[in-house]
């Protein structure tokens, strides 16, 4: 199968740090400071988690059987996919990324080509280490941590972050037919969110503080896993997590006026934020992870059996 370009911007797969610094601004500041070889190979990451991304979201009228194809390849299948799959899948073998991570996530892109409606928690922290999880894994191997236990605490950045942007989308999730707050917390369909009207207004904006409560509960945890990373890269990671986590704290800052669509963390927020991550460096004990954080998430990639 031929796999369909999601767009134009993928056509040239040797650009990854134009990519990155076009769509993943947050990571591109925080990559600055990785050094030119990590830098470059979180660049690569994000270029392939963007085509995806880019693919399922997009409105291709074969994007679903693209997905498909893709999933396969990474399940070891030989299927034909695009350079950008194929440019991941040397990446994977040379970082010994674990490809049952890459088809989680792909799971994950595949539950967004129909309308999304969470039911309870545990299906949206599934959800979130599905497609942001699994990144936070595939990131370890490219930091060359050698820590087994810090791939528990990555996963829980990627959760955070993927909570964050939850918050951050919910008119325009909903406007995508998408309702990723569960209903057991707003139990109201995409359409009454995306109208945005006073019925829904306060209730929504209730759930998306709950959201970002359990964000804060993932960040914390990831914020103390950062130290079991190489030193070389502990910087990055720290005020990746800052300036995302500010995102939520902005929201509540703005008293959670969803309907008013997505904020922004200003550059002089990103600057002080950066210099607040050096404390993040200071050598201190790691204590176990809370497993508690992982309760709905047994038998997925890079999780600790309990």
């Amino acid at each position: 199968m031929k796999i369909s370009q999601p767009s134009q911007e993928f056509a040239d797969t040797a650009q990854p740090q134009q990519v990155l610094a076009r769509n993943g601004k947050t990571f591109y500041w925080a990559s600055k400071f990785l050094g030119a070889d990590q830098a470059d190979r979180a660049a690569k990451l994000y270029l392939f988690c963007r085509y995806v991304d880019d693919l399922a979201d997009g409105d291709l009228p074969d994007r679903q059987a693209s997905l498909v194809a893709i999933r396969a390849r990474l399940a070891g299948e030989d299927v034909a996919t695009g350079a950008e799959v194929e440019a991941f899948m040397i990446l994977a073998k040379q970082y010994n990324i674990p490809l049952s991570a890459a088809v989680e996530l792909l799971d994950g892109m595949l539950l967004d080509q129909k309308p999304t409606a969470l039911v309870n928690e545990a299906e949206l922290v599934r959800y979130c280490h599905a497609v942001a999880g699994t990144v936070g894994l595939m990131m370890c191997r490219l930091l060359n941590c050698k820590e087994p236990r810090a791939d528990s605490f990555a996963i829980d950045l990627g959760i955070a972050m993927q909570l964050t942007n939850i918050s951050r989308d919910v008119l325009e999730d909903a406007k995508m037919d998408r309702r990723y707050l569960p209903a057991s917390w707003a139990n109201f369909s995409p359409q009454q969110i995306a109208q945005a009207d006073d019925e829904c207004q306060q209730q929504v904006a209730l759930a998306i503080s709950r959201l970002l409560d359990l964000s804060e509960q993932f960040y914390a945890s990831a914020q103390l896993g950062i130290r079991l990373l190489p030193f070389r890269s502990r910087l990055s990671i720290a005020m990746a997590l800052r300036v995302y986590r500010q995102i939520g704290w902005v929201l509540k800052r703005r008293k959670l006026v969803w309907w008013h669509g997505r904020v922004m963390v200003t550059t002089s927020e990103k600057v002080l934020l950066s210099l607040r991550s050096l404390a993040d460096l200071r050598p201190k004990k790691v204590p176990p992870h809370e497993t508690i954080l992982h309760q709905h998430l047994d038998g997925l990639a890079g999780v600790q059996r309990r």
